[in-house]
């Protein structure tokens, strides 16, 4: 498992939307914007599913995963495996902060699951010779 350091954690919290990129079983990408997303601890980061549609059937015919986030010319492309909990303590945490979320924004909003992802191995997207480049 690779860790997110301080400042990957705090740029991931900083920007508004991270795209999350996942395909199908025979390998047919999807990437979609996501913006109800937290970090559990280094290694694991949970997003909330609330209109994911081909990005759910994608997660459950192949759980690997890739998340990019960026501001200016710093960023990061995290790899990993995700699992879906629709149920549960975690769950239930998330459906209350998607709740409260919606009725913040005068939109309501439900979750259907919480995605978590294990963190495999994160990437720099930086442009220049560094690009690409494999960090942890």
């Amino acid at each position: 498992m690779a860790k997110m350091t301080q400042r990957m954690q705090e740029l991931f919290k900083k920007v508004p939307t991270a795209i999350l990129a996942t395909a199908t079983g025979d390998g047919a990408p999807n990437a979609v914007p996501v913006g109800a997303k937290k970090i559990i601890d280094d290694e694991t980061i949970l997003i909330s599913d609330q209109f994911f549609n081909k990005t759910l059937a994608n997660l459950k015919a192949n759980p690997k995963v890739a998340i990019s986030f960026w501001e200016g010319y710093e960023g990061y492309q995290i790899k990993g495996t995700a699992t879906i909990e629709t149920s549960g303590k975690r769950y239930e945490e998330t459906a209350a902060w998607i709740e409260d979320m919606g009725n913040k924004a005068g939109m309501p909003l439900k979750s259907k699951g919480a995605v978590i992802i294990k963190i495999d191995d994160i990437f720099g997207l930086a442009p220049g010779p560094g690009a690409g480049k494999k960090l942890a």
